[in-house]
C-alpha cells in the first residue's frame, strides 16, 4: 500500500511539475500554414458550348447539379423583369411532362430541382440522380409557358412590388443602384409595376429562346459519382440543347462622383435611417492588389470586430451593426465598396461623420500588423475550412474558368494572403475606399434628419423612391382633424395638473440659477393673478437687471438705468396671464407639426410668439418670440423647457434654456413656491 501512495505522489507531483513548466499567459507560438489540396475537378466540353466540372465525393451517397449561365448583363429597358419571370416559369410543365407529374416525380424521389433566369439545380440520393438530372435537363430545354402560369407570376410578382412600396431597406437598395449605375445599365434598371405590366407570354418566350443558351453556361456535378457514366449521362441529356447567337448589350461604364455629395431618398415612414457610402471600384478576382483590397475590408468593415462595428455599435451605441463591403466584377468599373449602417434617425448625421472617419482613417493611416494578421488569420480559417466541402472544389474550377485564372490560383491562396502588408493594405484602400468621390445614400425620414443634415459639409440631392430628381421634402406634418388650439391648450393643463389646480394657483414664486461664462447669475421670478410680474436677476449677489408690471404701469432697470415700459408693453403686459400665460393661447392658431428633439411637436402661434407642445406628452416644450429691433429687422429668441416637476399638484419646468443672439443660458429652477412667498411690494 505504502509503495501504490509513493507512486500515486510521484504522478501528481510530475503533473504539477510539468504544468508549472507552461506560461499559460503567453498565446501558443502558431504552428506553420496547413497545406491546402484541393479536390481535383475533371472538365469537357459539349459541341454546343456546355462546359461541365465533375468533382468525385464518396463521403455521402448524394450528388448535386448547378447550372450556371454566364452570359453578359443586358439591359431590357421597358419589359424590365421579363428574365426573372421567365425563371420562374421553368420547369412547370415541359413538351414530355406536366407540372404536376413532374412535382409528383421530384417529390416521390426525394429530391430538389430549382430553375432560374441564369441557370438550374438539382440534388438527389445517388442511385435516384440520372432521373433527377434527366428531369433538370428536360426543364432546361423543353418548359412551355403557358398563358395560365404567365398570368400567375405577373400577379405574384406585382404583389412582391407592391409590399415593398414602403420597405425602407428595398427602397434604399433599388435607389442606390439606379444613382450608382443608372437607369441605363443592367445594373441600375428595375422591375416596376409599369415594367411587369408591359411584359408578355411572347417575351418570356423570347427571351428564353434568346438568352438560355448554353453557349456561356457552366454544369458543375459534385458528389458519388462515376466521372465516366457521368460523362455518358451528360452527353446524352445535354447535347442536344441548341446553341444560339446571343445578343450583346451596349451600356455607359460607370462613374463616381468628382466630390463625396449626399444623396437624400425621403421615408416618412422610416424609423431609422439606411446609410450607404458608396462608390464603384475596377476590381476583379486575380489582381493583384486583390488579397489587399480584401484584408483592407476586413479590417474596416468585414465584421463584428471590424473598426466601423467597434466605432458605430460599440462605442456610440447608433446602431446593431456597421459594415463595409467590397466587391468585383469582369465589367469594368462595375464593382464596388459600400460602407453602411441603419441608424436612428437622430444620429444620421453623426453615422456618417464616423463612417467617413474611418474610411479616412485607413486610408491616411496604416493599420497595426496584430488587424493585418487577426484579418489573415479569419481569411485562412475560412479558406480552410471551405476546402474541406466537396462543392468547394467545383467552385473554385469555375472561377478559374470564369476569370481565366492560372491552375494554381487557389493552390497559392494562403501564401498570397500572408504575403500582403500594411503598406498594401493602405494602398488598396487609397485606391477602392473612395469615401471622398462616394455618394453617401441615405434613406429616411427627412422631418426628422434633414436639419441636422443641412449642417454637415456635403451637398444635398433630393431623389425620390424611382430614383428620380426631386424637390426637399416638406418638413413639416399636416395637423389631424380634430386638433385645435383649445384641445392643445386643454391637453397642456390637464398635463400639468388639471385646470382646477391651474386656476387655484394665485401666485408663484421661481428661483433659478445658471452661469454665462463662468460667472454665477441667480434669477428671482414672482408672479400674481391678473397680470403682475416681476423678474430680478443678480450677479454674485448684485442686482444685475430688473423688470416689474404692477398690472398698470411697469418699468426696466439695469445698470443703474431706468426706463419705463412703452405704451405697447404696457398693453401686452395687461392682456397677457402672469402666471399660466397658455390660457389666453386658445386663441391661437396650429400652423405645424414638426420634430423635435426625435418627438413630434405641435406649433401654436399666438400674436408674436410659436409655442411648442409635445404631442405626446402635451407638455410645453419650447417657445419662440418674435421681435423687431428699431431698423425692422426680426429677432427670434427660442425658450426650451423641460425636467418638468410637480409642485403642489401642479408640473413646472425645471430646466429652462434661453437663447438669445449668441449667448445661451441655461437655468436649472432650484426653488419653485406657489400661493406664498410673493407680496404686492414686489411689483413696485
Amino acid at each position: 500500500m505504502k509503495t501504490k501512495i509513493l507512486s500515486i505522489i510521484a504522478v501528481v507531483s510530475m503533473s504539477f511539475a510539468t504544468n508549472a513548466q507552461i506560461d499559460r499567459s503567453k498565446m501558443p507560438t502558431p504552428g506553420p500554414d496547413p497545406v491546402v489540396k484541393l479536390g481535383s475537378a475533371d472538365k469537357f466540353s459539349l459541341d454546343n458550348g456546355l462546359t461541365v466540372i465533375m468533382v468525385e465525393n464518396h463521403k455521402l451517397p448524394r450528388v448535386s447539379a448547378t447550372l450556371r449561365i454566364d452570359n453578359k448583363p443586358y439591359l431590357e429597358g421597358n419589359i424590365a423583369g421579363v428574365s426573372s419571370i421567365m425563371g420562374s416559369l421553368l420547369g412547370r410543365g415541359t413538351t414530355n411532362i406536366s407540372k404536376d407529374d413532374f412535382n409528383e416525380k421530384v417529390d416521390f424521389l426525394g429530391a430538389n430541382v430549382d430553375f432560374f433566369s441564369s441557370g438550374a439545380s438539382a440534388r438527389s440520393l445517388e442511385k435516384y440522380f440520372p432521373e433527377v438530372l434527366g428531369l433538370m435537363a428536360d426543364g432546361v430545354k423543353n418548359s412551355q409557358f403557358s398563358q395560365e402560369e404567365f398570368d400567375k407570376e405577373v400577379e405574384v410578382t406585382l404583389e412582391n412590388i407592391k409590399s415593398t412600396e414602403k420597405n425602407v431597406p428595398a427602397i434604399a437598395g433599388r435607389v442606390q443602384s439606379i444613382l450608382v449605375y443608372g437607369k441605363n445599365h443592367p445594373y441600375g434598371e428595375y422591375t416596376s409595376k409599369t415594367t411587369v405590366n408591359n411584359i408578355t407570354l411572347d417575351a418570356i418566350k423570347s427571351n428564353y429562346n434568346t438568352y438560355y443558351k448554353p453557349n456561356n453556361a457552366y454544369l458543375i456535378i459534385v458528389g458519388d459519382i462515376n466521372p465516366k457514366e457521368t460523362k455518358k449521362l451528360v452527353q446524352k441529356l445535354f447535347a442536344d440543347w441548341t446553341k444560339g447567337e446571343i445578343p450583346v448589350s451596349n451600356f455607359p461604364t460607370p462613374e463616381n462622383l468628382s466630390t463625396a455629395q449626399i444623396s437624400f431618398v425621403d421615408m416618412p415612414n422610416a424609423n431609422q435611417s439606411e446609410i450607404a457610402v458608396v462608390n464603384t471600384v475596377d476590381l476583379t478576382l486575380g489582381d493583384k492588389d486583390y488579397y489587399a483590397a480584401l484584408l483592407a475590408n476586413k479590417i474596416l468593415g468585414g465584421g463584428g470586430s471590424a473598426r466601423l462595428f467597434n466605432n458605430l455599435r460599440e462605442d456610440k451605441a447608433y446602431t446593431y451593426g456597421s459594415y463595409s463591403g467590397i466587391s468585383q466584377n469582369r465589367e469594368k468599373n462595375t464593382g464596388t465598396f459600400r460602407a453602411t449602417a441603419s441608424v436612428r434617425n437622430m444620429v444620421t448625421d453623426s453615422s456618417i461623420v464616423e463612417i467617413q472617419k474611418e474610411i479616412n482613417k485607413i486610408r491616411y493611416q496604416q493599420v497595426t500588423e496584430k488587424e493585418l494578421q487577426d484579418a489573415k488569420e479569419e481569411y485562412i480559417g475560412s479558406f480552410v475550412m471551405d476546402v474541406q466541402k466537396p462543392a468547394t472544389a467545383a467552385s473554385y474550377a469555375l472561377n478559374i474558368a470564369l476569370y481565366n485564372l492560372p491552375e494554381d490560383f487557389y493552390a497559392n491562396y494562403i501564401k498570397n494572403i500572408n504575403s500582403v502588408t500594411v503598406d498594401d493594405v493602405q494602398n488598396a484602400a487609397i485606391k477602392y475606399f473612395r469615401g471622398d468621390k462616394a455618394r453617401i445614400m441615405v434613406t429616411g425620414k427627412g422631418i426628422e434628419v434633414l436639419k441636422n443634415l443641412e449642417k454637415t459639409d456635403y451637398v444635398i440631392n433630393y431623389f425620390d423612391t424611382e430614383g428620380n430628381p426631386t424637390e426637399k421634402p416638406a418638413m413639416t406634418m399636416p395637423i389631424p382633424a380634430g386638433i385645435t388650439a383649445k384641445t392643445v391648450v386643454n391637453k397642456y393643463l390637464e398635463a400639468i395638473g388639471g385646470k382646477d389646480k391651474v386656476m387655484a394657483v394665485k401666485t408663484t414664486m421661481m428661483i433659478a440659477n445658471a452661469t454665462i461664462q463662468g460667472t454665477p447669475l441667480v434669477m428671482t421670478m414672482k408672479a400674481s393673478t391678473p397680470n403682475k410680474t416681476s423678474q430680478v436677476i443678480s450677479v454674485m449677489g448684485n442686482v444685475a437687471s430688473k423688470t416689474v408690471f404692477d398690472g398698470t404701469v411697469g418699468y426696466s432697470e439695469s445698470r443703474g438705468q431706468k426706463v419705463d415700459m412703452t405704451a405697447a408693453q404696457i398693453t401686452e403686459a395687461k392682456n397677457g396671464n402672469a402666471l399660466f400665460s397658455d390660457l389666453e393661447y386658445d386663441s391661437g392658431e396650429l400652423v405645424r407639426i414638426e420634430p423635435l428633439e426625435g418627438k413630434n411637436a405641435i406649433v401654436l402661434k399666438h400674436n408674436d410668439t410659436e409655442i411648442y407642445y409635445d404631442m405626446s406628452s402635451g407638455l410645453k416644450v419650447k417657445q419662440v418670440k418674435t421681435t423687431k429691433t428699431p431698423d425692422g429687422k426680426e429677432v427670434k429668441t427660442p425658450t426650451v423647457f423641460s425636467d418638468y416637476k410637480e409642485v403642489n399638484g401642479v408640473k413646472f419646468p425645471h430646466s429652462i434654456g434661453i437663447k438669445s443672439g449668441p449667448m445661451n443660458l441655461d437655468f436649472i429652477v432650484k426653488e419653485v413656491k406657489i400661493n406664498e412667498g410673493v407680496s404686492d411690494a414686489d411689483f413696485k
